[in-house]
């Protein structure tokens, strides 16, 4: 079964393009400082990064010490971002779905994937893959959206007042797990929703102890700044979890 790719599909790049040039978005405010505070240190380490994009984490983990990093990455037009802005002797890109990640046949200390596997069906399968490419004692951190987030499918997520403002999330089929379509961009965007005890459940059968999980909220001073987030008390929009080997 082909993988979906949507990243390779115009009208989403470019929209996608256009959200992550705004500096003022979501996972630059509480997803990419909650992923690196979880990064242990990365000195001589080596490093894959599932679902790598265009490959800036690739670029700071070298930054931050990493002998060698490998960045796979489904989308082509993505890697072609990477390859052009984010390049480095010591970074490897290449164009793979993470469900083959095996075929690597490679070893590391760290793997990372940051908002990606909210896009893969097969998460244990992944699950195992890391375990096996893992050396005793390593790390794999990733993030996802929220599962708060995840099991949407369709309708008005909030209930609101006559004045627009959110009062509540309006929350169904959360135990109900599987594929769910969403129009981001592009209408049919597949994402898999899985409850919070399977995700962690995976994790655990596979072998890993989970060391820390992270659902980031804002803080009283970035609430100053952008009020619109005091909506993430109500449902924090990631999910970030480091496990051990």
């Amino acid at each position: 079964m082909a993988k979906q790719n949507i990243y390779d599909n115009e009208t989403f790049f470019e929209g996608y393009k256009k959200l992550r040039d705004n500096k003022i978005n979501a996972n630059n405010l509480f997803e990419i400082p909650a992923l690196f505070s979880m990064m242990p240190d990365l000195k001589g380490k080596r490093v894959l990064d599932l679902g790598c994009g265009f490959g800036e984490h690739c670029k700071q983990f070298i930054h931050r010490g990493a002998q060698k990093v490998v960045g796979i990455d489904i989308s082509e037009k993505m890697l072609e971002v990477a390859r052009k802005e984010n390049s480095d002797s010591g970074i490897t890109y290449i164009n793979m779905p993470m469900e083959e990640i095996a075929q690597l046949k490679e070893r590391f200390d760290v793997v990372v994937s940051s908002l990606a596997f909210h896009y893969v069906e097969d998460f244990s399968g992944v699950v195992r893959s890391i375990y096996d490419m893992l050396d005793a004692d390593g790390i794999f951190i990733f993030s996802q959206e929220n599962p708060l987030c995840t099991c949407h499918s369709g309708g008005d997520r909030w209930t609101r007042d006559e004045n627009g403002k959110k009062l509540h999330l309006n929350l169904a089929d959360y135990g109900i797990e599987g594929e769910r379509e969403s129009v981001w961009f592009v209408d049919n965007v597949k994402k898999y929703h899985r409850t919070f005890s399977t995700i962690i459940n995976t994790l655990i059968e596979a072998g890993f102890s989970v060391e820390k999980m992270i659902e980031p909220l804002p803080t009283d001073e970035l609430l100053q700044q952008y009020p619109d987030y005091k909506d993430l008390f109500h449902k924090p929009d990631f999910l970030l979890v480091r496990v051990k080997k």
